[in-house]
């Protein structure tokens, strides 16, 4: 007997892994899929509130993770891509289109949908084999695997005939179903078990099983459902204690967002309930005394049509109430999480990483997209530290230089830092099963941060072969500085238009204006040279300072090298 309940036991956890592994699956190549267009759309359908829930809705149904949608949402906002508001918009949305679990969970309980999923099995191992459509191949295993998944709890919760354990039963019964206690029990145990197994869908799945047996009432089901909606966002509150302020604020939003609804549940608990059996066709008033098991299981079954409903209910109507009020849940949450100002720090933002450093989960195509936005960061950060370099050769006022040189250096190790901190997060994701262009992108991220990083060292050297000549108590003629000047413009010219191309969109650009400005780097370094050599035999300056004078063009002119191989490495040239 002990065997027996201890192999139930294994085969309803082995079926809950197997929904949560397909669910998990399907998700992640639908985004490999649709990654670029998903990104896409949520940058561009977010011009008011409205189209911001429907996009969210639309993307969460898609992929099929509201988790998912968030992060990517909250990129956008990190980017500056979307306002905060815009962003609570599609995390609502996000709760409406998540709800398309339970009825695709309700549809696996209605009948045995495992019985078709052999031949799904088959066409996927086929489609992964071509190679060519592998993708196809995961997504159609993911659906398998969640329906198998579905199919098999289904059969275990049958065959546990939980409605007939007189244990089970009397435990249930110990708790009054119309308590106010009650309810907040069976919401926080709810809660609990959201955030112990990471997955709301599989507390769901076990809700549906209990009360589709007979062996949970409808409000201690219904009670346990409004917990895993606080429970979720629990969980994502937690992981981002780590991330950007705006990354919390958003988890912030959606803690409220739900625990607003569970309190205007809580006020109509019952008459609310009651108004969902009716529209699911379910007899609250039913006893297995008075009409028989039979007639009672059979009225049972149709509990997970009602926990589908009401999750709808609650995030449909949630919604239609807090979308009229996101300014003011912007508000909010903007004063419970502030802005920290670092005191004494010029350039707060270039201390550490602002897009990969926060603990949100991330799914391997999110994970690219906000890698791509924190080597954007780095090659901003490569062109201002230029801009300090030449300053630092116009500089005159001693304490001002001694303080404009400590800054470039501060910023040659913040690129030695961001090189390593990308390298390595860039390896963690490759490690993680991602499509072919995906691998493309990283590659090129990798070839993008290592010339990044020659930038800030060539930077570098041009402020030490200035420096030197303040040391030298020699100053460049004024031919001098003005060749510098023009080749200077050029290099900068040259940061300008590989900025352009990190951030554009890359079917938009070309290599053609960062070939022209390299061409004319090295025309005016070959002229120069030149000129040099003749100014020290005609004994216009020192050959030490005509020395000095030669290290910044040269400088210069890697510096435009390293410039092209960004340029080509984000073109995939």
């Amino acid at each position: 007997m002990n065997v027996e309940v201890l192999m139930l036991a294994f085969k309803l956890l082995g079926s809950l892994a197997l929904l949560m592994f397909g669910m998990k699956l399907m998700s992640e190549t639908l985004q490999k899929m649709a990654g670029p267009q998903l990104r896409h759309v949520l940058g561009r359908m977010t011009t008011n509130r409205f189209t911001g829930m429907f996009t969210g809705m639309m993307v969460t149904a898609a992929v099929q993770s509201s988790t998912a949608t968030t992060v990517m949402t909250v990129s956008f906002v990190s980017a500056g891509l979307l306002t905060l508001a815009q962003a609570i918009s599609v995390i609502m949305g996000a709760n409406i289109g998540t709800t398309l679990t339970a009825w695709i969970m309700t549809a696996g309980f209605k009948f045995n949908i495992a019985d078709f999923v052999w031949p799904a099995f088959v066409v996927s191992i086929i489609l992964i084999y071509t190679k060519k459509h592998t993708n196809k191949g995961d997504f159609l295993f993911g659906l398998a695997f969640m329906f198998l998944g579905l199919g098999t709890l289904r059969a275990t919760g049958e065959s546990m005939h939980l409605g007939e354990q007189e244990a089970v039963l009397n435990f249930f019964a110990s708790f009054d179903p119309k308590s106010f206690t009650t309810t907040l029990l069976f919401l926080l145990i709810g809660g609990v078990l959201t955030m112990c197994v990471q997955s709301s869908a599989a507390v769901m799945a076990i809700t549906m099983i209990l009360c589709s047996s007979g062996a949970l009432p409808i409000y201690q089901g219904i009670a346990l459902v409004m917990g895993e909606n606080i429970g979720t966002t629990v969980t994502s509150n937690f992981a981002a204690l780590t991330a950007p302020v705006q990354a919390r604020r958003a988890a912030l939003a959606h803690m409220f967002f739900n625990l607003f609804g569970v309190f205007w549940i809580l006020i109509i608990f019952q008459p609310f309930v009651n108004m969902v059996c009716g529209i699911a066709g379910y007899d609250v008033n039913m006893t297995k005394e008075v009409v028989g098991e039979q007639a009672f299981l059979a009225n049972a079954a149709k509990l997970s049509v009602v926990l589908a409903t009401f999750h709808t209910a609650f995030n449909v109507i949630n919604t239609f109430i807090l979308i009229w009020f996101i300014p003011q849940i912007e508000k909010i949450v903007c004063k419970v999480i502030k802005s920290k100002e670092v005191e004494g720090e010029e350039e707060p933002e270039v201390v550490r990483l602002r897009y990969i450093e926060g603990g949100l989960l991330q799914t391997p195509e999110i994970a690219v997209m906000q890698a791509q936005k924190e080597v954007g960061l780095f090659a901003m950060r490569m062109q201002r530290m230029f801009g300090m370099v030449r300053s630092l050769l116009d500089e005159k006022n001693d304490e001002e230089f001694v303080k404009n040189f400590s800054r470039i250096e501060k910023y040659e190790g913040i690129s030695d830092r961001m090189e390593i901190e990308i390298a390595k997060y860039l390896e963690q994701v490759s490690y993680a099963h991602v499509s072919d262009d995906t691998k493309s992108k990283i590659r090129a991220m990798m070839r993008e941060i290592s010339e990044l990083e020659s930038v800030g060292d060539a930077c570098y050297n041009l402020a030490r072969s200035i420096n030197r000549r303040k040391q030298s108590d020699t100053d460049f003629t004024e031919d001098q500085y003005k060749h510098l000047h023009e080749i200077m413009q050029l290099a900068d010219e040259s940061l300008t238009q590989m900025n352009k191309v990190m951030h554009g969109r890359r079917e938009e650009m070309d290599l053609n204006e960062s070939y022209r400005i390299e061409n004319a780097i090295n025309t005016k370094r070959d002229d120069l040279k030149k000129q040099n050599i003749e100014d020290v035999n005609n004994q216009l300056y020192t050959y030490a300072l005509g020395t000095m004078y030669s290290d910044v063009v040269r400088e210069c002119e890697k510096l435009g090298d390293y410039v092209v191989n960004i340029v080509e490495a984000r073109l995939g040239k």
